[in-house]
């Protein structure tokens, strides 16, 4: 039991004393034990195959590639040559190693060292520093529950020597299953993508002179004066907006402007796939769109400018948002729009909008924008 609470407070310390995404795994597996020979009580680690139980705890924005976690097994079975029952505990402390693939099933590889004690064993037996290393993946059920399988290979040297032609060593395998729970600190909210609104030119109605004042009869008959003529409105820069409301009188040509004289500017903000510089329909609309405004406000140039996230090298990456920024160039162009006002380039992972060590965060950074100039 005390062994049980020592495991308990270390795991209560590792989630206590981070303020990072974790998750938490109840596992449920079978465990071969390499010596289990039932005929002969002297074999090192002498137990039974057995089924264990535990808990699996990792944290994951302590490190970007590497996830720290916290295991600990459990099981329970008879001593071979006796009546008695015996006790394994397991703690181990590994270093994961998550695969990204795009989709719902993630695989890993860890691979740690751990300490192992018996409770109600041979002689033979003694409580020691263990090897471990292990495979498997995790499948998303729900944003924050996903079904994980593993297997477990754990090695041991017994420090009482060889006895038996056992060379001293214990060789476990394990496989387990579990629900995996993800805590995740407070997401943020997707980006908001500008729509390209087509502008509205407000119709601009010159005010109705005033009805001439009817003269006064008078003793002496003079005829009134005539109102002055009210001046016909000026349009100064001609585009569409009079001068009394054109907030940007000396727009140039070549500019849609909005209903305050001002020329209209549009962006476009794209996000991609892992590890993929393909343009999905919606963003196949947006760019459409785009290649709209640009045709219909000629004075503009546009720079598309590509990113990715942190995933993969720093050479790798900028090749990627290259071919991202090159991509959507040539969109535009297919679109119509003139390949001598479009320019691209590409700034890999150095300028990220969100962090890198959460998914959302990751394919926030995975995007194009577009610069406007004149």
């Amino acid at each position: 039991m005390k062994k049980l609470a020592f495991s308990a407070i270390l795991a209560a310390t590792l989630l206590g004393a981070s303020d990072f995404n974790y998750e938490v795994t109840p596992v449920v597996g079978y465990l071969w034990n390499s010596t289990s020979d039932e005929t002969n009580p002297s074999a090192m680690g002498g137990v039974e195959n057995h089924m264990v139980y535990g808990l699996e705890m990792q944290a994951n924005d302590l490190y970007d590639s590497v996830k720290p976690e916290l295991s600990v097994l459990y099981g329970r079975n008879r001593v071979p040559g006796t009546a008695e029952k015996t006790g394994v505990l397991t703690t181990m402390f590994n270093g994961v190693y998550e695969m990204e693939t795009g989709t719902v099933v993630t695989p890993f590889a860890k691979a740690g060292l751990g300490y192992e004690w018996y409770t109600n064993t041979h002689e033979n037996d003694f409580d020691g520093m263990l090897l471990d290393a292990g495979l498997g993946l995790k499948a998303d059920i729900t944003k924050h529950i996903a079904l994980k399988l593993e297997g477990l290979y754990m090695y041991k040297i017994n420090r009482s020597g060889a006895i038996d032609s056992s060379s001293g060593e214990v060789h476990n395998v394990a496989a387990l299953a579990g629900l995996t729970f993800s805590f995740d600190e407070k997401e943020k909210a997707a980006p908001v993508i500008a729509a390209v609104v087509a502008p509205v030119v407000a119709a601009v109605v010159a005010p109705e002179p005033k009805p001439e004042p009817k003269p006064e009869p008078k003793p002496v008959v003079v005829p009134a004066p005539k109102p002055a003529a009210v001046a016909a409105p000026i349009d100064s820069d001609k585009d569409g907006v009079f001068d009394p409301y054109d907030k940007c009188p000396n727009t140039p040509a070549g500019f849609k402007v909005d209903t305050e004289g001002c020329p209209l500017k549009a962006t476009l903000h794209l996000n991609f796939a892992s590890d993929s510089n393909k343009v999905d329909a919606e963003g196949t609309v947006k760019v459409a769109t785009f290649a709209g405004f640009l045709k219909d406000s000629p004075a503009y140039k546009a720079n598309i400018v590509g990113h990715t996230d942190s995933t993969a090298s720093d050479k790798y990456n900028q090749k990627l948002s290259e071919k991202r920024a090159e991509t959507v160039k040539s969109m535009l162009i297919k679109e119509g729009v003139d390949a001598s006002r479009l320019t691209s380039e590409g700034m890999g992972e150095k300028m990220p909008v969100a962090s890198n060590k959460t998914k959302v965060g990751r394919a926030e950074n995975r995007r194009i924008e577009v610069e406007l100039c004149k």
